[in-house]
């Protein structure tokens, strides 16, 4: 497919702009451009068509079965879309004068009041661009707690083995170091391996409820409790609370730092790129240190405070995607506090459901786990491992021919605590229909891996693009056009 540096054609354009009403004001020399930007010249046909083309591309919730582990690729109901594009929230802007935007700050405040209620926090901040931004948020708050009360020799982070990859990632960019917790053979984090972990020098706990192998640990409290009494803090991924929310709240379960993908549990559009929600939530302890501003109200009138004096600081533009809380904040008004709990529920109906299917014909992992009969929350772990030794097929080549059956493919190869791992998320949005194809699609792959194991590793045929050289993609990207080819036509 050509890039639209590549259609452009000098002289093309479709700027139809009425005259400048307003004075003209220039910039500075130092701060302006030497050289004119290169900007492609094309005519609104051809922009139209390619991205037109571009998203025939993409593949999306609105397009069929979207089963990617931990990351709640759920349906985004239209309501959302339809409130979050009215003129009272798109036309205003972020300077404006608080009492011209009093309706966009009662959704904040609101939807502060509600996620806190959900998550058993007391107070929260919406300037996360996303779940990894809200990791490093609540960090900064774990870290700016210890320093305020003189801990500063608290410098270490524990991480369960099985924790989603940015959690090591978020710790570490906030200063911390990394101590690695491994798993017991039922999944869930060893007691014993914690317990020899935990000391003066302990910040605290990052860990996800149910975890990444889609099991609750029925040791939290004793986990959480562990870390309180060694003096350190418990911070909750939010990542995975799709499974419990309206059901059991973080902060019941000895939390004090909470991050909620708003994108995920809540509805909001999620993936390529596009803006998320990382709201980052605390308990009263903690609330001083989170990011100014805070919204307060002075005798029903709201305005925005900057001035909490221990606040770890600004930590983006402005207030946060607005427009993601305000679909958020429709979704939960959609579904009511009675409603909310069936998210939880059917999730892990659905997701149950299709693990007693599958369980007959593949091999779930923990193993052990599931020998004593213990259910899985929202998610569960295929692994591919004994089939790859057999017959060669891989994960990889799994998910790649689900691909020409109209799905798209599980996380792969996570958590890295299992081999051959496809993590399988059916969200509480899919029917039994649609569940029944996708366990019959894997079935008929595991079949075509045992009689013509072939056949599957050159899959995708069926799709735009076929089966990409990955490491060559890792290793040598092109991430900008090269103008000089266009020199040379």
């Amino acid at each position: 497919m050509e890039l639209l540096f590549e259609k452009s054609r000098a002289g093309r354009s479709c700027s139809i702009l009425p005259a400048c009403d307003v004075p003209y004001a220039s910039l500075s020399a130092e701060v302006s451009r030497t050289t004119l930007p290169r900007l492609p010249a094309l005519d609104e046909n051809e922009i139209s068509r390619h991205y037109n083309a571009l998203a025939k591309r993409s593949f999306g919730v609105n397009d069929g079965f979207y089963p990617l582990g931990s990351c709640t690729m759920k349906y985004n109901p239209k309501i959302n879309e339809e409130t979050a594009s009215l003129s009272g929230f798109t036309d205003i802007h972020p300077l404006q004068d608080a009492a011209t935007v009093q309706g966009a700050l009662e959704i904040l405040a609101l939807s502060e009041k509600y996620l806190c209620e959900l998550s058993g926090m007391d107070a929260m901040t919406f300037q996360p661009a996303a779940g990894a931004h809200g990791e490093f948020a609540g960090l900064l708050l774990i870290k700016a707690y210890h320093t305020a009360r003189k801990g500063a020799a608290r410098t270490k982070i524990i991480v369960p083995d099985s924790a989603h990859g940015t959690n090591p990632a978020s710790a570490a960019m906030a200063g911390f170091s990394i101590v690695n917790i491994a798993s017991t053979e039922d999944g869930c984090v060893d007691i014993d391996a914690l317990k020899a972990a935990v000391g003066s020098d302990t910040a605290g706990l990052m860990l996800t409820n149910p975890n990444t192998l889609g099991l609750f640990d029925p040791n939290i409290l004793e986990i959480t409790d562990i870390i309180h009494k060694a003096g350190g803090l418990n911070y909750y991924d939010g990542a995975n609370l799709n499974a419990i929310v309206g059901i059991v709240r973080p902060g019941d379960m000895g939390f004090d730092v909470v991050h909620l993908n708003l994108h995920k549990t809540f509805s909001t559009p999620h993936g390529a790129g596009g803006p998320g929600a990382g709201a980052v939530g605390c308990k009263g302890p903690l609330a001083a240190f989170l990011p100014n501003p805070a919204i307060r109200n002075d005798n029903g009138s709201l305005f925005f405070d900057n001035h909490q004096t221990e606040s770890i600081g600004r930590i983006r533009a402005f207030h946060g995607n607005f427009l993601v809380v305000v679909r958020a904040f429709t979704y939960m008004l959609s579904l009511g506090k009675e409603g909310i709990p069936q998210i939880a529920e059917n999730a892990v109906l659905n997701a149950n459901y299709m693990l007693a299917r599958l369980k007959e014909r593949f091999d779930i992992a923990p193993s052990a786990a599931y020998a004593k009969k213990i259910p899985c929350m929202h998610e569960f772990v295929i692994s591919l491992e004994k089939i790859k030794a057999e017959k060669g097929v891989s994960a990889l080549d799994i998910a790649k021919s689900l691909q020409d059956m109209g799905m798209h493919p599980p996380t792969m190869y996570f958590p890295l605590i299992v081999h051959e791992a496809l993590m399988i998320e059916p969200t509480e949005t899919e029917s039994k229909e649609t569940l029944d194809k996708a366990v019959d699609a894997l079935f008929a792959l595991l079949e075509r891996a045992e009689s013509e194991p072939e056949s599957l590793k050159a899959a995708p045929r069926t799709t735009v693009i076929g089966r990409p050289d990955e490491v060559k993609a890792a290793r040598a990207p092109i991430v900008r056009h090269n103008f000089s080819l266009e020199s040379q036509k």
